[in-house]
């Protein structure tokens, strides 16, 4: 093979390489923390981006998409909330930009950075709610149309603009506090309902005319061999979650001998997914939940 010949197919791989490199990937828009280094900033930002008012909170039918519950992303399983009211949690913020811009979010819509939207992993879609950076006391109020971020120790992604508004653009990440806004009532006129999931039922054989009482939730934060770090993971637990109405329990092995460390009995999913966010925050595993007939 010549010199020259060589050269031109030496071109032509790097611009294959150069093209595969730039190819989105299916499922990108509903995964936007996974891969934050190749995202940006957009090249134009537009002056009075800072002023963008807050959305008002309004009654929306849910979406369409992005509403299923279960789900799951990358073996890990999630929870819609079918009702969020009170839904308020501690955690980190990040951002998503120019490279989700114009792609479809979980919900449908395209994602737009320009505007004061966000992400989360169990909210319903739409949702609305006020995020305050607490590092510097600013707060803005978002549109949630989109899940994400899956990213544990992330408690929700918001747009280019509302980073802005909050100022952590160059920081990439901030501390923040979330919580719903319901919106005001309309009279006669009420959202779809998210179907519950079916209630775990017991085995054997049951009565046609028993009453099955509901399940309860429990959040498993680990499971460990040996007893004595189930039971250090518990007084940990216990001082951050021990207000009188979640006990941290360690529950006797089962069959394969593990040491299960349970949080609850939790009421509300949205108790359960405060609970999820502020363990995360504070550099803890995510725990899962348990539905118990």
């Amino acid at each position: 093979m010549n010199r020259s010949l060589v050269l031109v197919v030496l071109v032509v791989l790097t611009g294959v390489l150069t093209l595969a490199g730039c190819a989105s990937q299916p499922g990108d828009a509903s995964r936007p923390s996974t891969d934050r280094e190749q995202d940006r900033a957009p090249t134009y930002v537009p002056a009075d981006l800072a002023l963008l008012p807050d959305p008002e909170p309004r009654q929306e039918p849910l979406a369409r998409y992005g509403n299923h519950s279960p789900y799951e992303v990358w073996g890990q399983t999630y929870e819609v909330m079918a009702d969020a009211e009170g839904y308020r949690s501690e955690g980190v913020a990040s951002w998503y930009g120019a490279k989700f811009h114009g792609r479809p979010t979980s919900s449908g819509e395209p994602y737009d950075m320009y505007q004061l939207t966000a992400a989360h992993r169990s909210l319903p879609l739409p949702s609305y709610v006020r995020v305050t950076n607490l590092d510097n006391g600013r707060s803005v109020v978002v549109r949630v149309n989109d899940r994400g971020p899956f990213h544990d120790a992330r408690t929700i992604d918001l747009s280019f603009a509302a980073a802005v508004r909050l100022d952590f653009v160059q920081q990439g990440t901030a501390p923040v506090r979330v919580e719903m806004l319901a919106p005001p009532a309309e009279p006669g006129r009420s959202r779809t309902p998210i179907p519950a999931p079916p209630p775990v039922r017991p085995e054997g054989p049951t009565s046609a005319n028993a009453t099955r009482p509901e399940p309860m939730m429990y959040l498993q934060a680990g499971a460990f061999s040996e007893q004595s770090a189930a039971n250090r993971l518990k007084q940990s637990l216990l001082a951050l979650i021990d207000d009188g109405d979640n006990n941290v329990q360690v529950r006797d092995p089962s069959e394969d001998g593990l040491f299960r460390v349970w949080i609850g009995p939790i009421r509300h999913m949205a108790e359960a997914s405060r609970i999820q966010d502020l363990l995360v925050a504070e550099n803890h595993a995510r725990p899962h939940l348990i539905r118990v007939p």
